[in-house]
């Protein structure tokens, strides 16, 4: 693809700019650079929070299988070979538990769950070692777009990938927006996005436990929102993702550290036996944003530029994730010009549908907690009864939920 100079930057025409140096826009060069796309990544590499993790659907660890990252960052991973859900929220109707295990669709896990910052460290020393792909690590300050080609100014003077001082600009046929929720360049290119938030807060950690978890990922649906346990390395470490109501997450957020580990094995129901706090906690807002179409002139918007979800489901970076993993595929097939309206078409039409359906599912199952409406609990009470005693139903249900059939992404395929 395109190896010229552009005399007005002074530097190379690079075929795709990502911005956004966070793990979905690490993934998204790393996916284009592998098939020798000539690729800029830009954007700092920032210090990532401890404390957050993520769970990795197949689909994902499969990319990352394909982009050279797994191997290091597999025994930093537990498997989540059975996932329980338990209705907790004191409905007139409650059904048994639900119990979906990997090896009834043919894995040995549904997923991994990994500390973030190991995730983005990972992808870094990934980056750092991959053909056509240059790291400009200094922010984007705007951009400008011409016939064939996007101008990227940069904040201030940076380096690039070896070291050596970096152009105040970078030209490509292409920019991905990568750059987060309240994204920048979506904002300067005018896409509109639908904005709302939830009466919420989900306090995250990561707790140290008497039991050991089996590799199970247990989710309590309560009246609040759901509290979630999720398999960390070693049999006896868990994340925490614990979804109530703001001024209750505020309370338990404000409790000293054995304080809160008695009030998480008691909403456990000492499931996993005594707590300990062993790891920083987070307090993230419940909010959400989508993008009906998630690109522009020569932009292309990928991960939380193109959606955000409250941390429910393990939708959100597993959606980011197909986003890099769809746009390679687009730019495969676009190879003269990556930016060109032909391959953003493409590459939206299946994208807006994806987020459509997750974003969809994940706030439906959110609002219909919050609600005493028994209808509504009706409703949820037998979808989780049918899913329990119907196995064909259950066997699709994880499979969609895992590696969605349609338009999965070539490097995410089985």
């Amino acid at each position: 693809m395109s190896q010229t100079a552009d005399p007005q930057t002074e530097g190379p025409l690079y075929d795709v700019a990502v911005v956004g140096a966070g793990a979905v826009g690490l993934a998204t060069a790393l996916a284009l650079a592998r098939d020798g796309v000539r690729t800029a990544l830009v954007g700092r590499h920032a210090p990532v929070a401890d404390g957050r993790t993520v769970a990795l659907l197949d689909g994902s660890v499969r990319l990352l299988r394909a982009l050279g990252a797994w191997e290091a960052l597999e025994p930093q991973a537990a498997p989540l070979a059975e996932m329980h859900l338990i209705d907790d929220t004191g409905s007139l109707f409650r059904p048994p538990p639900a119990r979906f295990v990997a090896r009834e669709i043919g894995l040995d896990a549904f997923g991994w769950n990994v500390e973030s910052a190991r995730l983005v460290e990972t992808l870094r020393a990934r980056a750092r070692a991959v053909p056509d792909l240059t790291l400009v690590e200094h922010d984007a300050a705007g951009r400008t777009v011409e016939a064939d080609r996007t101008v990227l100014a940069l904040a201030d003077d940076g380096t690039s990938g070896g070291g050596q001082r970096a152009a105040r600009q970078v030209a490509a046929r292409l920019v991905v927006a990568a750059d987060g929720g309240a994204s920048p360049l979506r904002e300067a290119a005018g896409l509109a996005a639908r904005r709302w938030t939830y009466p919420q807060k989900a306090l995250t950690t990561i707790l140290a436990h008497a039991r050991d978890h089996r590799e199970v990922s247990t989710e309590f649906h309560t009246r609040e929102g759901p509290f979630t346990l999720v398999p960390l390395p070693g049999g006896r470490r868990s994340s925490l993702v614990w979804v109530s109501a703001e001024a209750r997450a505020e309370a338990l957020s404000a409790l000293d550290d054995a304080a809160l580990a008695a009030a998480i094995e008691r909403q456990a129901q000492s499931m996993l036996g005594a707590m300990r706090i062993d790891g920083p906690r987070g307090l993230v807002p419940m909010r959400g944003l989508s993008v009906p179409r998630p690109v522009g002139p020569r932009l292309a918007l990928v991960g939380e530029a193109a959606h955000v979800f409250p941390p429910i489901g393990a939708q959100g970076l597993n959606l980011g994730l197909r986003d890099a993993a769809a746009l390679r595929d687009a730019v495969a097939e676009g190879m003269r010009d990556p930016g060109s309206e032909a391959v953003l078409a493409g590459f939206a039409r299946g994208r807006a549908l994806d987020a459509r359906l997750r974003t969809g599912a994940v706030d439906t199952l959110n609002r219909s907690l919050l609600t005493a409406f028994l209808p509504s609990d009706l409703a949820r009470g037998a979808g989780l009864l049918a899913l329990s005693t119907i196995a064909p139903l259950r066997r699709l249900v994880m499979r969609e939920g895992v590696t969605p059939r349609l338009g999965t992404p070539t490097l995410m395929r089985g």
